[in-house]
């Protein structure tokens, strides 16, 4: 099979940079601390932290019935490009909205929220069932961490601009932080949009695994007999189940460590510095962690991300002051993107051709089921003990589940398992 060509993939991946300012803007960024600060001014910390993880859980629970379906028929219709473009817009308009929101408005800006998220986890499921179509499986894991990469940099570009924004509205013409980020949300919107146009214009669409176009009943046929096949298929549901878990504690973290950082009296500048952290050393980390997986392995490198986390999080509910939060940061922006873009690499090398849709609609799936439970289990257990650091530390259940069923993925009958299908 002829080589895809690298000017479609680098437009593939440019989608990751267009993206990632939502994920860090606004998921792990300015919405945490504007939804605490602004929108729900005046109420508990611990409240203000239910609200949030129960608006991450609900969004999550919606993707979860959604994703599996969802990529099932456009596998099946060669809809890919198209339903990427509709959730993209769903999240990007949404994002826009904030803008609009009143100060004290909290549940008009939870309820966008909620809608952008949904979105956003919709579109990835397109986005990340394109992989195997533009390159041979063992070039997998360079690929996915090239996208993941250029998610860190050009999301940590427009998050330091935003920043920047907050400090000195002065020198952006306008009035105060507060107004600066709300017009950084709507930069957000913006840059979202303009960045996934090389994907929409430069990446061919994968072609239509069914006949009779687009069809609910058919995509549902899909689905089961997909639960089927993957019940048959011992390495790859363990890998599922691992991945379920341990990403959970991913996401967890990442949506939830500004409100953590606040809720144990950190200064607002110093999460700020620690998010522009992790963007900027997750850059050149992931690629690093791309060719690890190339030589020796998806499975080694996501130990070596795994145990990281757990280290990181256990010393997370004993700290007190900034450095050891920007510490937390250095440690976490060396694994965060080399765990996320190597699951997305292994899972490709396991799928079967031509069903990229629905399998990685699973994988959103589990992702999201799981991260039902992340959020939420931060959040209750904060509330219930009145203690934001027992509920950090509840984290590591997940991690240590995760890790594991990762134990008993043979990845020894990986290599050449897969050829990747042909973009039309």
């Amino acid at each position: 099979m002829p080589q895809t060509p690298k000017r479609s993939q680098l437009s593939w991946a440019f989608y990751d940079w267009a993206n990632s300012a939502f994920a860090t803007t606004v998921m792990a960024g300015f919405f945490p601390l504007f939804f605490k600060q602004y929108w729900s001014e005046g109420t508990e910390a611990t409240t203000s932290t239910f609200w949030l993880g129960l608006g991450n859980s609900t969004a999550s629970f919606i993707i979860l019935f959604m994703a599996p379906l969802l990529g099932a028929l456009a596998d099946s219709s060669g809809i890919h490009k198209r339903m990427l473009a509709g959730f993209a817009l769903l999240g990007i308009v949404c994002t826009a909205g904030f803008f609009l929101v009143d100060k004290g408005a909290w549940q008009w800006a939870i309820t966008l929220y909620v809608i952008a998220i949904i979105g956003f986890s919709g579109a990835n499921v397109f986005y990340d069932a394109m992989l195997p179509s533009l390159t041979q499986a063992t070039d997998f894991h360079r690929l996915s961490a090239l996208g993941y990469s250029l998610g860190y940099l050009g999301g940590g570009l427009l998050f330091l601009i935003n920043v920047a924004m907050t400090l000195k509205p002065e020198l952006f013409g306008l009035a105060d932080a507060a107004e600066a980020v709300r017009y950084s949300f709507l930069s957000v919107a913006i840059w979202w949009f303009v960045f996934m146009l090389p994907l929409l214009l430069g990446v061919k669409e994968l072609p239509a695994t069914g006949s009779g176009g687009f069809s609910v009943e058919r995509g549902l046929r899909k689905l089961l007999t997909t639960l089927k096949e993957i019940r048959g298929q011992r390495n790859l549901w363990m890998f599922l189940l691992a991945y379920w878990f341990y990403i959970d504690g991913v996401a967890t973290i990442i949506r939830m460590a500004v409100d953590y950082g606040m809720a144990i009296g950190l200064p607002a500048n110093s999460l700020i510095i620690a998010l522009l952290l992790v963007q900027f050393i997750g850059f050149p980390a992931t690629l690093v962690f791309g060719r690890i997986g190339q030589r020796y392995g998806a499975k080694t490198g996501l130990w070596i991300g795994l145990w990281a986390y757990v280290i990181a999080t256990t010393c997370a509910a004993f700290m007190t002051s900034s450095m050891e939060f920007y510490a937390l940061a250095v440690a976490l922006g060396l694994v965060q993107g080399g765990v996320q873009s190597l699951s997305r690499s292994l899972f490709g090398q396991l799928i079967p051709e031509g069903k990229s849709g629905e399998y990685f609609g699973f994988l959103n799936m589990l992702g999201k089921a799981a991260a039902v439970l992340g959020p939420l289990l931060v959040g209750v257990v904060a509330a219930t003990t009145g203690n934001s650091r027992i509920g950090l530390l509840s984290i590591l259940v997940l991690f240590l589940a995760g890790m594991w069923f990762l134990r008993k993925v043979d990845d020894s009958v990986i290599a050449g398992s897969h050829s990747p299908g042909k973009a039309t």
